[in-house]
């Protein structure tokens, strides 16, 4: 009997493609290392920048980065997916955006204005948010399911907060600009070890916008409207759960970086298992029964009173998350056709982006003005609210295991 010369190939396939996403995973993991190193003493870094106020001076810091998210997520997803290269542009970022890292680090030598800070905070930003889509979209270019390659992009990124969160409290212990230092080292890595990845980015061709894409495609506002939704809640706990934490319970930066990796590393470890399980069970169940689990969870953290007790929510926070991410990110793949990736995936991150930034602001306010506890229990209701409105939306939802296995 011949011997199928297919088998080798195959064979060869699956390992480059294996490669390939363990790679594009990492450099994922050290983007998000890279941005959450700031966040446990991110009150001590903005002081020594020339700010005056921890609250308000934190909120405005995290801000300016994600405003430029906002602004540049599309121009990078458009120039990708016109260009039909991704490598490039990923490398382009992430030099960029270590620039940008290193130049905080020394803005202060120079100037005491926090304003001139904060422009250099939105150079960063506006950097890095090529780095981060674009690798991301790399990881939706690769064969296989959407479910298997959305869960390693979900691992990768807490990954990145889980470790970021405590070794970004113990870097401040050495000082406020130890972390930025660190940031841009880690993206100035990615920039060399990128071009050594796989470009598997289709041929270029018309340049859509991701409102053509949702016009195309209307149902693509679902994964938007829970991206948006579950980036507030990680725009809130940067902020909001990192002072609630420094605040009415005395920790240290490192002790909180601690207590926030409580809930990135079961975020981290269990959303590759549960991007397999959405393949084989849809997306409907993990996005709106977990989101909706997930809310309460977010409100139960800001609402007791022991130490204990509110790192153990962290921990149900953590693990309900990975619940839902991977089936939201794998969505936008199940959605997008295969050359308006980068955009629709930019979209995805400019939803996020637009819900980290309401997370801080909506957040930083409502705890400013009325305490934790409402703060938890306004965000927490926010994801609860979505789950029930959205969930006649998901059941009308055509998109069969047949398309999400084999796609």
């Amino acid at each position: 009997m011949a011997k199928d010369s297919r088998a080798p190939r195959l064979y060869e396939h699956t390992v480059s493609r294996t490669r390939s996403r363990i790679a594009l995973a990492a450099v994922v993991y050290a983007v998000l290392l890279a941005q959450v190193l700031l966040y446990p003493g991110v009150d001590t870094l903005v002081a020594a920048l020339g700010a005056d106020t921890a609250l308000d001076a934190s909120m405005w810091f995290l801000t300016a980065e994600f405003a430029a998210f906002v602004v540049f997520a599309i121009p990078w997803g458009l120039a990708s997916d016109a260009a039909g290269r991704r490598v490039p542009f990923v490398a382009a970022g992430a030099l960029l955006g270590a620039v940008g890292y290193a130049l905080l680090a020394v803005v202060s030598g120079v100037t005491d204005s926090f304003a001139v800070a904060l422009a250099v905070r939105a150079f960063q930003g506006a950097a890095t948010v090529g780095a981060f889509s674009l690798s991301m979209t790399m990881l939706m270019d690769l064969d296989g399911s959407h479910g298997r390659n959305m869960g390693a992009t979900g691992i990768a990124i807490g990954l990145g907060t889980a470790t970021g969160a405590p070794l970004g409290g113990l870097l401040y212990e050495f000082g406020p600009f130890v972390p930025l230092y660190a940031a841009s080292a880690v993206l100035l890595c990615i920039a060399v070890a990128v071009p050594f990845v796989v470009d598997r980015a289709p041929a270029g061709g018309e340049r859509p916008s991701p409102f053509d894409g949702l016009r195309r495609t209307p149902a693509l506002a679902l994964p938007y409207a829970f991206g948006f939704v579950d980036r507030l809640t990680a725009g809130f706990f940067s902020l909001v759960g990192t002072l609630y934490f420094r605040t009415v319970f005395g920790l240290s930066p490192g002790a909180t970086g601690l207590t926030l990796a409580l809930f990135f590393a079961p975020f981290a470890l269990l959303q590759y298992p549960f991007g397999v399980v959405s393949d084989r069970i849809g997306r409907t169940l993990p996005i709106v029964v977990g989101s909706a689990l997930y809310g309460g969870a977010v409100i139960l953290v800001g609402s007791v009173a022991d130490l204990r007790t509110a790192q153990a929510a962290m921990v149900l926070v953590g693990v309900l998350g990975a619940l839902m991410a991977p089936a939201t990110l794998a969505l936008v793949t199940d959605l997008a056709a295969r050359t308006e990736r980068g955009v629709a995936m930019a979209g995805f991150n400019i939803a996020g982006s637009l819900g980290f930034l309401a997370g801080i602001l909506v957040g930083g306010f409502a705890a400013d003005a009325y305490g934790y506890g409402t703060a938890f229990l306004l965000v927490g209701g926010l994801e609860l609210a979505l789950a029930a409105a959205t969930l006649p939306a998901f059941l009308r939802l055509r998109v069969g295991h047949e398309r999400i296995d084999g796609a």
